[in-house]
């Protein structure tokens, strides 16, 4: 019996089972929250893990241990932990840390028990099953019932053709997942790792979503990634031995397009007709600038998604609506563990950016392309909102990171220099 056991838990069919519910999990928190509350998504999540921890020490010997995780995330889960020391709500910061590491070891998982196609397979998947029934609850509650779905936060506008929101709760969660979705999908047709109807179908799919929920920022993160896809297409066909010139050459486009994006924002925004959104997020920071003041170097103490406890209700409080966040991963970092955790979280984020880039340039597989747009699309959200630091977005950082750290890792090539030696 024990043997059935662990021969079964140990297997490819229920890793593969396991991988899927994580992803649909962390995904789905809010439809989970809204219909059976914070005791039953906790109660799901700790049942997971610790079916992800049963699988993990059947599989044990098959696992590659070395150097599994980037020492960029160990330290900035690590300073988190240790804001639990002058945080004024101790209590919320130790479990609002414990959540993080939870969501955290879903990705590990993932990372470690998926190759890199089968974790954009089993992502392609879940958004499909996620996107399909979003867009069908959104023509059930605006086309054909004409009432909004209240629990669901779901407004019955896509008569009007949106903004739409879905099982996410924002439309701007809803374009994030489309956009990461619809890079899924062209890496999924690009490797033919599903039958190309599928692949259209999908793709149609994440842009209808992507349309409808009508979110100025993941246009801006969609234009991106586009910009992305094209300098690594270029890149991947360039002379091996002068790609590093156009790495370069790459590099200071990047800059001078930044800066010059920062000096015409506003017609950007204009543009996108995103002033509203600015606007807010605009106040919002300008708040939050005032509470940083009393601690700027270790920050308020890390609680993920803001609670209703003080600094946070007074902000919500002076701005005038709910919020959840401070509207960007980086402004959030440096407000709840101070300008030390922002400049870890950016340096997590940019080694695996980097690493992953090099991977996607340099190696054959079209599938070393998905890591890589996958975190441009998650840094440049990043900018206005603060997806990255919480749930799905958290586990999606963890697993790009993780496997660009074990393609390329500093400690393998130590290693190999200390063996030609």
């Amino acid at each position: 019996m024990r043997s059935a056991l662990r021969e079964f838990a140990g297997s490819a069919r229920f890793a593969q089972s396991l991988t899927l519910i994580a992803i649909g999990l962390a995904f789905s928190t809010h439809a989970i929250r809204s219909m059976v509350g914070w005791p039953g998504l906790l109660a799901a999540l700790a049942t997971l893990i610790v079916l992800c921890g049963l699988s993990l020490v059947a599989r044990w010997r098959a696992v590659e241990w070395y150097g599994i995780l980037p020492l960029t995330i160990l330290v900035f889960v690590g300073w988190a932990a240790a804001s639990v020391i002058w945080s004024n709500a101790p209590v919320a910061t130790l479990l609002r840390v414990g959540y993080l590491i939870a969501f955290g070891m879903l990705g590990l998982y993932v990372a470690l028990m998926r190759d890199t196609i089968q974790i954009v397979r089993a992502f392609g998947d879940v958004f499909r099953v996620l996107l399909a029934v979003s867009l069908a609850l959104e023509v059930l509650s605006g086309i054909l019932l004409d009432l909004p779905i209240a629990f669901l936060g779901i407004q019955g506008d896509i008569a009007s053709l949106g903004p739409i929101q879905g099982i996410f709760g924002s439309r701007n969660l809803l374009g994030f997942v489309a956009l990461i979705a619809l890079l899924t999908f062209i890496i999924e047709w690009r490797t033919r790792s599903v039958q190309r109807g599928r692949a259209i179908a999908s793709i149609v799919l994440a842009s209808i979503a992507l349309v409808l929920a009508g979110s100025p920022v993941t246009w801006i993160a969609l234009g991106a990634s586009l910009v992305a896809l094209a300098a690594l297409y270029g890149l991947r066909r360039a002379p091996e031995h002068d790609r590093w010139r156009w790495q370069l050459a790459l590099l200071v486009t990047g800059v001078v397009t930044l800066v010059t994006a920062w000096v015409l924002r506003v017609r950007i925004i204009e543009l996108l007709d995103a002033r509203g959104e600015f606007a807010v997020r605009l106040d919002v920071w300008r708040e939050v600038s005032r509470y940083l003041a009393a601690n700027p170097l270790q920050g308020w103490g890390w609680v993920g998604r803001w609670p209703d406890a003080a600094p946070y209700v007074w902000i919500e409080r002076a701005i005038g609506r709910e919020l959840g966040s401070a509207l960007s991963a980086w402004i959030d970092a440096y407000f709840q563990v101070g300008v030390i955790g922002m400049l870890l979280f950016a340096a997590l984020v940019g080694v695996a950016l980097v690493r992953s880039w090099l991977l996607a340039s340099n190696r054959r597989s079209v599938v070393y392309l998905w890591p890589a747009l996958v975190l441009v699309a998650i840094t440049v959200t990043s900018f206005a909102e603060s997806f990255a630091l919480q749930e799905g977005g958290w586990m999606l950082v963890v697993v790009c990171a993780v496997k660009a750290a074990r393609d390329m890792s500093w400690r393998d090539a130590l290693a190999a220099a200390r063996a030609a030696e």
